[in-house]
C-alpha cells in the first residue's frame, strides 16, 4: 500500500516509523517531514495544512492511505477534502473534528453524553469571565476555546492570575483568533493521564494510556509547553479504570457524536484526571498526543497500518491490539528559551552515539540538514529521545543515556521525567 503522512514532528516521526515496520506498506510519503523522517520515508515540501495541495499530490501518486498527525488540517477539513476525492483518510471530518478545535463544543457533547468532567462556563466578555472569577475562587482553569498549539490553557493558582490570564487571551489576543471566547472551568485535582481509543464510527477500541509533562520546568514548574516528555504505561492507570473510562467517557462520546450526525473516525485522545471520584474528562483531542504519540509507537507490537486500515473501514470490531509489557518514556530536547523566544540554527551532534544505547530511539520534531549535510535546530521542541525497557526505572535509564550522548549545547530537557510514578 502507499501512504501519504501529514506532518512533520516528532509525533509524525513516530508514525513514520511504526507505519515503515508494516508487512502491508510499499511506499510512504511524508509531508513536509523532518531530517529525521527523510531517514526511513519520502519528504515531499507540502505544508500541513496545505489541503489542495495534499488532495492533489495524493490523487496524482494514487495514495491508498492518507495519515493525518497535526490537528490543524483536520480541523480545515482535509478528510473532508480526501473523501470528496475518493481516497482514504485516517482522520476524522472537520465537522467531528469540533472536539479539538473547540472546548465549548467539547463541553456540550461532553455533558449531553453525560460523561464526568469539571464544572464549567463560557464567555466572550472579558468583564464577565472576571465577575465568574471573582465568584468562583482559586485554583481555577481558564482556556483558550480555539487551537492554540497546547498552550491554551491557565491553571491559575489565583484569582490574580486567572484574571491576567483573561486579559492575555481575550484582550491581548497572544493566542489569535483561538481567545475570542474562553472557558473558565472547575479546577480537577488528580493525576492527570491521556488516554487513547481507535474510533470507526461506531466501535471504540482501547489503545493505551500515558503521562506527559507540560510545563517547562522540573518538578512541573513554569509556563505550559507542548510537552516535555512522556511515559507509558502509567502506573496509576489500572485496568479497571480503562474499563470505566470506556464505558463513562469513550463510547458514550462517540455514540453522542454519532447521534449528531458527525460520526468519529479517527484516533480520540482523551485527557483525562484521575481524582477522588474517578476519571473525569479534561479535554478531547482528535489525534495522537505529542510526545505521548512516541512513547505508544515504542509499545506497539500490532502493526500499525493495518490498525488504521481497520478504523477507516469500519472493522475495528474484528481487530486486536497487542501491546508489549515493557514501559517507554520520551525526553523532549527542546532549543534553549522555548516556550518563549528561541534561536534557529544550532548544530546537533551524537545521534549517532545516542542511538547505540540499548534500548533507544531517536524522535525528529524540528530539524532539518544544512548545505553542508549538519543538522541544525529548526523548531522549539526539536528531539524526542526515547528509552525502553522491562520497568518504567529501565525505560527512563535508557532515555537519559541516549540524552547524554547528544552533543547540543544550544538545547535542553527537563531531568526528572517520570518523576511522580518513580518516587512512588
Amino acid at each position: 500500500m502507499k501512504v501519504l503522512l501529514v506532518g512533520g514532528g516528532g509525533r509524525e516521526h513516530a508514525l513514520a516509523w511504526a507505519l515503515s515496520g508494516s508487512g502491508l506498506l510499499s511506499r510512504l510519503w511524508v509531508a513536509p517531514g523532518n531530517a529525521g523522517i527523510a531517514e526511513i520515508a519520502e519528504c515531499v515540501a507540502i505544508g500541513a495544512e496545505d489541503v489542495a495541495g495534499l488532495v492533489a499530490f495524493a490523487t496524482a501518486q494514487a495514495v491508498d492511505l492518507v495519515v493525518v498527525g497535526p490537528e490543524a488540517p483536520l480541523t480545515l477539513g482535509l478528510a473532508d477534502a480526501c473523501a470528496a476525492a475518493g481516497l482514504r483518510c485516517f482522520g476524522p471530518s472537520a465537522a467531528a473534528a469540533r472536539l479539538e478545535g473547540s472546548k465549548a463544543f467539547t463541553r456540550e457533547v461532553a455533558t449531553a453524553a453525560g460523561v464526568p468532567g469539571a464544572e464549567w462556563a463560557r464567555f466572550t466578555d472579558p468583564a464577565a469571565a472576571r465577575a465568574y472569577i471573582r465568584e468562583k475562587g482559586a485554583p481555577i482553569v481558564v482556556k483558550a476555546d480555539g487551537l492554540a498549539a497546547g498552550k491554551g490553557v491557565v491553571v491559575a493558582a489565583s484569582v490574580e492570575e486567572a484574571e491576567r490570564a483573561v486579559a492575555e487571551i481575550m484582550e491581548d489576543r497572544v493566542h489569535g483568533a483561538a481567545g475570542a471566547e474562553i472557558l473558565v472551568e472547575e479546577c480537577l485535582v488528580g493525576q492527570e493521564v491521556s488516554f487513547f481509543a481507535l474510533c470507526d464510527g461506531t466501535t471504540a477500541l482501547p489503545m493505551a494510556a500515558a503521562q506527559d509533562h507540560k510545563r517547562v520546568g522540573e518538578g512541573d514548574t513554569g509556563p505550559n509547553t507542548g510537552g516535555m516528555g512522556a511515559y507509558s504505561p502509567p502506573p496509576a492507570f489500572t485496568p479497571e479504570i480503562e474499563a470505566e473510562v470506556m464505558a463513562r467517557i469513550i463510547r458514550p462520546t462517540l455514540a453522542e457524536m454519532t447521534r449528531r450526525g458527525t460520526p468519529f473516525c479517527g484516533v480520540l485522545f482523551a485527557g483525562l484526571m484521575l481524582t477522588d471520584g474517578g476519571p473525569r474528562l479534561i479535554e478531547f483531542n482528535v489525534r495522537f498526543g505529542d510526545p505521548e504519540c512516541q512513547v505508544l509507537m515504542m509499545r506497539l507490537q500490532s502493526d500499525l497500518l493495518a490498525a488504521l486500515l481497520a478504523a477507516c473501514d469500519g472493522e475495528l470490531d474484528r481487530f486486536t491490539l497487542r501491546w508489549s509489557r515493557e514501559a517507554a518514556m520520551v525526553v523532549v530536547m527542546a532549543a534553549r528559551g522555548y516556550p518563549g523566544a528561541y534561536a534557529k540554527g544550532s548544530v546537533i551532534e551524537g545521534l549517532e552515539a545516542a542511538a547505540q544505547v540499548p534500548g533507544a530511539q531517536i524522535f525528529h520534531a524540528g530539524t532539518a540538514r544544512a548545505e553542508d549535510g549538519s543538522l541544525i535546530a529548526t523548531g522549539g521542541r526539536v528531539l524526542g529521545v526515547a528509552g525502553s525497557g522491562a520497568s518504567l526505572r529501565a525505560a527512563r535509564d535508557a532515555a537519559y543515556a541516549a540524552v547524554d550522548a547528544v552533543r547540543w549545547p544550544g538545547g535542553f530537557c527537563r531531568r526528572d521525567i517520570g518523576w511522580r510514578a518513580l518516587d512512588r
